[in-house]
């Protein structure tokens, strides 16, 4: 498969298909007329002499600072040096495809002016597997993700470092490795258009949705699961209930629980054993659902800001460069802040049905902590210990980081959106969900195996127990815990539960 990048069409589906599965990129042919057209306007404006912001001024707070035309190279190429200022941990291979491919998309778009030889080297480099070593930290999220994306570009020219082949080295070494040349500089306003855009804080939060879409389905089947260990009340899942409230992701959550558990023995009616089940089982649908409706609009804003023009200052035609705000991230920085909250209860209505499995005055009748001899053995119960302290650190992380706001550049730049910090606050959620809802799932199946009935699992329910028996064994006595749920959140992460069970029932839906 090749990715086609044109600047408007990319959606996540195929972001992900280059950014996990390492598709080749290239650019159609409108866009390479498109990137033509624009650098030419740039070309006349410099042989003009017109003074225009980031193509022959200074930038920021010394956008009033012209720039003598010998100088305009050296003026790119000292941008990317001085705002090369990311600090921490380097984004993951996977976070930094996601990165180039959105800023070659948004240059394909051709409102940023730079030569389609830089475009160039940028493709080159995503699809030889050159990947520049991007910190994660020192982005304010407007203008654009400045710091990052300057290491992002460092390369082009033979400076900053990469990964190849998953080894960090100096750029111009793995350039030699690959028989590469770098560009022989930038030329006017190209260090600014190939940073000044909100690429790496939709990346981060482009990736985080797509695996927040696949868990949503996890957690589905995780608490379908439990519904059967506890005897659950299937009356609840009842569609006339939830269509005539009408909000569509109750309405799919109760339908996928219906299809997950169809054929269970486990699931009871209303007065076999109780009236009522507890929140956790009788309102999935409700919380579950919310989560399912907040992730459809996270998706819809963030295709859209993939395929956004974010530099500054536009390029539109001969007669109209305008400089405008279109770096700041504001759009997507309350999208992602959305996301941290909707993954949040994701986790924590999970943590919640841990609780009921474990808890023998709630667990219906199983043994305490879900092991035999217990007292001699502790079983399951610091498994919810560990759960508890991931949904607190997540209530911690949830605050909104897009309420925030420090001025930078002398004031010039006086409210930022903080969405970078937003969309990784969402990852880091994102993996403690994983991890709480892996732990559901190993509650789900010593339940199920605790009852010692000949009960029938649901039909899906059924796959998921048997998945997660070939990787984690029945817990007879106490063992060495962490890397059972190690193992479980393997196979939620690479979809390989999820897609053993799809395969029996068909496709869980979301949207």
């Amino acid at each position: 498969m090749t990715v086609y990048l044109d600047g408007n069409h990319l959606n996540l589906d195929d972001f992900m298909s280059v950014v996990r599965n390492d598709e080749t990129v290239k650019l159609t042919d409108e866009a390479i007329t498109r990137v033509k057209a624009s650098r030419q306007t740039i070309n006349d404006i410099v042989e003009k002499g017109k003074t225009v912001y980031g193509i022959n001024t200074g930038f920021g707070k010394l956008s009033d600072v012209v720039i003598n035309k010998n100088e305009l190279s050296k003026l790119q190429e000292n941008l990317l040096k001085s705002h090369a200022c990311g600090v921490g941990e380097p984004f993951t291979e996977e976070i930094t495809r996601g990165i180039m491919l959105l800023r070659i998309n948004a240059l394909a778009k051709g409102y940023s002016g730079v030569r389609l030889i830089t475009l160039n080297q940028l493709l080159l480099y995503l699809n030889s597997g050159i990947l520049p070593i991007i910190p994660e930290k020192g982005s304010l999220g407007a203008s654009g993700d400045l710091a990052p994306l300057s290491h992002m570009a460092l390369p082009l020219i033979g400076l900053g470092e990469v990964y190849y082949n998953g080894t960090r080295m100096n750029t111009n070494e793995a350039l030699k490795i690959v028989n590469i040349e770098p560009l022989n500089g930038l030329h006017a306003k190209e260090g600014l258009s190939l940073i000044n855009g909100t690429q790496v804080m939709t990346a981060v939060g482009a990736v985080t949705t797509y695996d927040a879409i696949q868990l949503s389905k996890t957690l589905d089947i995780a608490g379908s699961l439990t519904l059967e260990a506890l005897y659950g009340i299937i009356d609840a899942m009842d569609p006339r209930v939830h269509e005539i409230r009408g909000h569509k992701g109750q309405v799919l959550t109760a339908k996928n629980i219906r299809t997950l558990t169809k054929g269970s023995e486990y699931i009871t009616r209303q007065g076999e054993k109780r009236v009522q089940d507890a929140y956790s089982l009788r309102c999935m649908p409700q919380v579950h659902g919310a989560s399912k409706d907040s992730l459809e609009y996270v998706k819809s804003k963030i295709e859209i800001e993939m395929n956004a023009a974010t530099d500054n200052p536009l390029v539109f035609n001969q007669n109209a460069v305008i400089s405008g705000g279109n770096f700041h991230g504001q759009p997507v920085a309350l999208c992602f802040d959305f996301l941290k909250i909707a993954l949040s209860e994701m986790a924590n209505i999970s943590e919640r049905r841990i609780e009921r499995l474990v808890n023998p005055q709630l667990n219906e009748g199983l043994p305490a902590f879900l092991v035999s001899k217990s007292g001699v053995n502790s079983g399951f119960m610091i498994m919810q210990y560990s759960a508890a302290s991931l949904v607190s650190e997540n209530k911690v992380l949830a605050h909104p980081a897009s309420v925030d706001s420090i001025p930078s550049s002398a004031n010039q730049e006086d409210h930022v959106s903080m969405g970078t910090i937003a969309a990784r606050g969402a990852r880091d959620i994102l993996n403690h969900a994983r991890t709480v809802i892996a732990i559901e799932l190993l509650a789900g199946a010593q339940a199920i195996d605790l009852h010692k009935a000949s009960n029938i699992l649901g039909k899906g329910t059924l796959e998921a127990y048997k998945k997660i028996r070939t990787v984690v064994s029945f817990v007879e006595e106490d063992q060495i815990m962490y890397p059972f749920i190690e193992q479980v959140e393997t196979i939620i992460k690479n979809e390989q539960l999820l897609n053993d069970v799809e395969n029996v029932v068909g496709h869980l839906d979301m949207f």
